[in-house]
């Protein structure tokens, strides 16, 4: 299907930080990309963000926020590049599958899947965090609008959204596992008639 255009009034745009902030979350992102989440330190950030301990402390209590906020803008950024909403089923599971892709081919996120998968877990799966409640708007914004138009079986379009993001993140998380018994195309066919049949009327 072709790509619907995607300019900056129809986009949910990324958290904002300011320039020092964003400086140290350039920082935890190579790091993270380098050595993986066990690399990030408050003393490491400082010297390859070039301020100070007490400057990071300023914004986070710890590394362990750093990286929160770090992965919290990888996610904000891939969002940022899809429509607000999708007013259809199809484009919906498109956008879906598009950020399955997105995600995955991500510096920092792919190497926490393929590396340390342990903390892709610890920080995605073990509670709903910042990015999930972002990515959770945007998937219940769209369900909603699809709803609208008959596309999209009625119901909670929160509960849904919960139930879609589950599914996608399973998948995602799992790939690599299966990737010896199932083609890329046969993953991404697989996942499309799943997320599709969650929200067939």
């Amino acid at each position: 299907m072709e790509e619907r255009q995607v300019t900056a009034s129809t986009t949910i745009a990324p958290t904002e930080w300011d320039p020092t902030q964003a400086r140290i979350l350039d920082a935890a992102d190579e790091l993270i990309s380098r050595r993986g989440v066990h690399g990030v330190t408050i003393a490491e950030l400082a010297r390859r963000a070039g301020h100070s301990r007490p400057t990071i402390y300023r914004s986070w209590n710890d590394a362990d926020d750093v990286v929160r906020a770090a992965l919290l803008r990888r996610v904000a950024g891939i969002v940022a590049g899809f429509p607000v909403r999708a007013d259809t089923r199809e484009d919906l599971v498109d956008d879906v599958l598009r950020f399955t892709t997105q995600f995955r081919a991500d510096e920092v996120y792919g190497r926490l899947l393929a590396d340390e998968p342990e903390v892709f877990t610890r920080y995605t799966l073990q509670r709903v965090g910042s990015s999930q409640r972002l990515i959770l708007r945007w998937l219940a914004t769209s369900i909603h609008a699809a709803q609208q138009g008959g596309t999209v079986r009625a119901g909670d379009s929160s509960e849904i959204a919960v139930m879609l993001l589950l599914i996608a993140q399973s998948a995602v998380l799992s790939h690599g596992t299966v990737s010896e018994l199932i083609s890329e195309e046969s993953w991404e066919r697989e996942l499309r008639a799943a997320l599709d049949g969650l929200l067939r009327p």
